[in-house]
């Protein structure tokens, strides 16, 4: 029996394959075997260079020294512009992304397209997308995310395209941006039953009283749910973290099939995330579950708690066969033992897999909306 290519681990790289290794990036923008690092350095660069990437900046810094010498590293993404980063043929195969933006993250949005659909199965701003949704570092080690000094995005969910795959990279800010990039992929055959991996960004800024706040809803066909990142702003004082998460499968209506018993539960903690010694929030990052983040008030403007999460279902995926809604709960306790509704700022990012791409999500809040305040 062959080894899969889509999914390599440790125990299966001793196994060869056919599969044709390709990257892309600023140096050599359409993956092309035997292009990479042919940029040479000039002023003006040539129009034909200028199909992806549309602002390209030539790096001073290799003057006098001609092409292979770190002529083109970055592109440079000015306000309210879109730039491709990659547009391939397939079949192929996602295997890492790797970028570091400058800017606001929030600004930033990173839309996927896959074979030739007109909507993205990927729209997320680019820091909630890495797992960083307050706008600040914070360090990540797990499978499908990783988080490195200084600035370093990096995510490894296999990808696979039959046809196509198109990004783009967008900057709804009020300044321009450079962009660091390379996304490398293989060029082989996909699976019959190779899902599409999909990535929906949601932010409500306070979320309803006695509203549960949706994480996903509207998904339709056969799949799995693959993980949940939220990036959860407390608007009041105590603990915030009584709330349950619901997974509404195939036709369930007002009752869940599964039901969590707490928001730090879900996210493999207990008992308010609290170091005992310290009595302080305790940071934690592990290969499939993390709370990274904890901003704490400084005593002057930044007077919120704000926490970072994630939760990856690698081992343990969700599965669905024909709809899919996701909801958690905001939830803190009141007086004599009660619990207490809270209206907290909750930004989130569903990842899933499903059988076709291109479902058109909800539109991406307004950039006032995304605004971290």
């Amino acid at each position: 029996m062959s080894a899969s290519p889509i999914l390599p681990s440790l125990g299966s790289l001793h196994l060869l394959s056919h599969a044709k290794s390709r990257s892309v990036s600023p140096e050599n923008v359409y993956g092309e075997k035997g292009r990479g690092g042919m940029a040479e350095a000039a002023d003006t660069p040539q129009p034909e260079v200028l199909r992806i990437g549309q602002h390209w900046e030539n790096n001073q810094s290799s003057r006098g020294m001609g092409p292979g010498w770190k002529v083109r590293p970055c592109i440079l993404i000015k306000a309210g512009t879109v730039s491709t980063i990659m547009d391939v043929e397939g079949p192929g195969v996602i295997q890492q992304i790797w970028m570091t933006p400058t800017g606001t993250w929030r600004h930033s949005i990173i839309r996927v397209y896959w074979d030739d659909c007109e909507y993205p199965s990927i729209e997320c701003p680019v820091g909630d997308f890495f797992a960083c949704g307050w706008g600040k570092f914070c360090q990540i080690s797990s499978l499908a995310v990783c988080v490195n000094p200084g600035s370093a995005f990096n995510c490894y969910w296999p990808m696979p395209f039959r046809k196509k795959c198109r990004i783009t990279f967008e900057n709804i800010g009020d300044e321009d941006m450079r962009l660091f990039y390379q996304i490398n992929y293989s060029l082989e055959e996909v699976a019959e039953n190779a899902g599409y991996f999909h990535a929906q960004f949601r932010r409500i800024n306070p979320v309803g009283h006695l509203e549960p706040y949706t994480i996903i809803d509207g998904v339709e066909g056969q799949g799995q749910y693959v993980g949940t990142y939220m990036a959860w702003g407390v608007n009041n004082n105590g603990w915030w973290g009584e709330g349950e998460i619901k997974f509404y499968l195939d036709g369930d209506r007002e009752f869940p099939t599964i039901c969590g018993t707490g928001t730090e539960d879900y996210f493999c903690g207990s008992y308010n995330f609290e170091n005992k010694e310290t009595q302080q929030y305790q940071e934690f990052t592990t290969p499939y579950a993390g709370l990274p983040q904890v901003i704490r008030p400084d005593g002057l403007y930044q007077s919120q708690q704000r926490f970072g999460l994630y939760r990856w279902h690698i081992m343990d995926p969700i599965r669905f066969e024909k709809d899919l809604r996701v909801t958690i709960q905001a939830l803190g306790w009141r007086c004599l033992g009660r619990y207490l509704p809270l209206r907290d700022d909750l930004a989130s990012v569903a990842y899933w897999y499903q059988t076709h791409p291109g479902q058109q999500f909800p539109p991406l809040p307004s950039r006032d909306e995304l605004d971290i305040i």
